[in-house]
């Protein structure tokens, strides 16, 4: 019998009280396993057969459940996907960062568990009929899953998958094998906004030319609404990666329009914006309700990216100043608040653990709030020590992995700062991830 869920989404039973980490298994569910590894504390297992499921396991939408690495927890009812996610972020307050006493508010679940991603990210695979589109095969790297429909995004971002796979098989391209590192075709990044219904592509190869592209553009323009371009990207390395290799622009613009609190976004096919745009607007929202500004306050957004979270709060601060490691995002943010006439917010290039020594040496305006987002290993402990030097009144800690907050947690509390509360967002159903707005406050202000 499977007693609960691991941090990660793995079932967790008890033989004669051996813990063991079941894959794909959930709460309540009956199951014969076979164990794949056995160690001294425990181990791991798969599930041979199910002989009775739990209370809260249903019938998932996408026929791929339990072969497709991706939404592995469409056979777990939402309602209870929710309490579990809320529990996890309650045990890494608790039990990571030892603060048991800090309030963690009831989580926000998702209006639609279907449908949300405004990005994807698919991987061409060689079939009987010619090359096809699909995800990687759970825990294989080496192999990929044909998907007819991906129920994790919308008609316009599957119509595009569809017609790209069409022209391929009217062309002599293979698909790329990643085992032996021969072939053409290698990914396909989609990025689409429901909002605007624009559609931006990225067709990922190794380094060839595109056979017939305009025959391609013809039928992208004809068979997906709102397409507004495509870059072609020449990955010729042999690490499956589609970001940092010299890339074109085939057709059209090479960024789309995407609206988030009130902003027009332009975003790059290859810009980070979170990838669930309605529970985006959600999560941001909760950071500008813990921010609580009143119009004067200097404001550093810290991991900016293309300016999303630090325009949004420019609105209601006396000046904003961003920093992002990528050179283009940058950029992107620059023109952002120019497209949306916002004059008091600046962004900078650099590492957040090396760029802040230099603008304080510089003269910048000392942060009333520091605003943090960063990627999902969280904060290195130089960066939590440059961040805790600025002494900013407050920081709102935007975080996707409760367990690395929690370790940084545990940093700020020590370097001064107490953790007022924690508000956990669903930003992607029928997955183990969640999302969360933490508060620190300078303690003896």
């Amino acid at each position: 019998m499977i007693e609960s869920l691991a941090n990660g989404g793995r079932g967790v039973a008890r033989i004669d009280g051996y813990v063991v980490f079941v894959d794909r298994a959930l709460p309540g569910d009956n199951v014969r396993i076979r164990l794949r590894s056995a160690r001294r504390r425990h181990g791991e297992a798969d599930v041979v057969e199910l002989l009775a499921p739990g209370a809260d396991r249903v019938e998932p939408t996408c026929p791929h459940v339990g072969l497709c690495g991706g939404c592995r927890w469409q056979t777990y009812a939402y309602p209870a996907q929710l309490v579990e996610k809320a529990q996890l972020v309650r045990d890494a307050i608790g039990r990571i960062a030892h603060l048991p006493d800090v309030p963690v508010e009831p989580i926000v679940g998702a209006e639609d568990n279907l449908e949300y991603r405004n990005k994807v990210e698919l991987t061409f695979t060689e079939t009987e009929d010619g090359p096809a589109l699909g995800f990687h095969r759970a825990g294989r790297w080496d192999q990929v899953l044909e998907v007819e429909r991906c129920f994790l995004i919308n008609e316009p971002a599957n119509a595009a998958k569809d017609a790209i796979q069409r022209w391929a098989r009217t062309t002599d391209l293979v698909a790329y094998d990643q085992r032996l590192h021969e072939g053409d075709l290698r990914n396909l990044v989609i990025r689409h906004s429901k909002r605007t219904g624009e559609v931006l592509l990225a067709l990922v190869t190794t380094d060839i030319d595109l056979p017939r592209p305009g025959n391609l553009v013809d039928e992208l323009i004809e068979s997906v609404p709102g397409f507004v371009g495509l870059m072609h990207t020449r990955n010729s390395g042999q690490s499956e990666t589609t970001y940092g290799h010299p890339t074109k622009l085939l057709h059209g613009q090479d960024f789309y329009r995407e609206e988030i609190l009130g902003l027009t976004l332009h975003v790059p096919w290859n810009g980070f914006l979170q990838t669930n745009t309605d529970m985006c607007e959600k999560l941001y929202g909760i950071a500008i309700e813990e921010a609580r500004l009143t119009g004067s306050e200097v404001v550093w957004d810290l991991y900016s990216g293309i300016g999303s979270i630090g325009l949004a709060l420019a609105r209601d601060a006396g000046r904003v100043v961003g920093i992002e490691i990528v050179p283009e995002a940058v950029e992107q943010a620059t023109q952002n608040a120019q497209r949306n006439g916002i004059d008091n917010a600046e962004f900078i290039a650099g590492d957040v653990q090396k760029a802040i020594e230099p603008l304080v040496e510089a003269g910048a305006p000392m942060p009333d709030l520091v605003v943090i987002d960063p990627p999902r290993a969280g904060l290195t402990p130089k960066a939590v020590k440059r961040v805790l030097e600025l002494g900013a009144k407050t920081i709102v800690y935007v975080s996707c992995n409760p367990t690395t907050l929690a370790g940084n947690a545990i940093l700020m509390t020590e370097g001064g700062y107490d953790l007022e509360i924690v508000r956990p967002v669903d930003m992607f159903p029928h997955t183990p991830h969640v999302e969360c707005v933490a508060r620190f406050v300078k303690r003896d202000q």
